[in-house]
């Protein structure tokens, strides 16, 4: 009896440990996934639209851009967000992050990228906030 019941709390001891374990691992690696490496740029836009929030119009402009800028090949994890904060009065946002600087430049002259700029930023979004962050490194 007193050596099952020792089997037992090692069993349940080794399972918690092992538990325990597999959540700091995976706080961890999230953290790590959601961190900028040396020399990534992440690019995001916050703005507003000529549209009536969450309308057609509005979410075309939003699928349209998710298509567009997603598809250009130094991109990555490009996102777009509606605001839900009563801070600011921006209504949606995008970000992506790139690479490196080169890769931002490229994106930046992209055919796909001006061409969207051109014919729907410019006409649709009435106001926006551009923020480009790097990784402040050990500060």
């Amino acid at each position: 009896m007193q050596r099952r019941r020792f089997f037992e709390r090692i069993g349940a001891t080794a399972l918690f440990s092992i538990l325990f374990k597999n959540k700091s691992f995976s706080s961890e690696q999230k953290m790590k996934n959601c961190m900028l490496a040396p020399g990534e740029i992440q690019h995001m836009v916050i703005f507003n639209l000529s549209h009536e929030k969450d309308t057609r119009e509005a979410v075309k402009f939003i699928q349209d851009g998710t298509q567009i800028l997603s598809a250009i090949p130094e991109v990555i994890n490009f996102q777009a967000f509606r605001q839900t904060s009563a801070k600011n009065n921006y209504q949606y946002g995008f970000s992506m992050i790139f690479s490196n600087q080169k890769n931002y430049d490229a994106y930046n002259n992209h055919p796909e990228h001006n061409s969207f700029v051109q014919e729907r930023w410019l006409k649709e979004v009435t106001d926006f906030l551009e923020i480009d962050f790097q990784d402040i490194g050990d500060l």
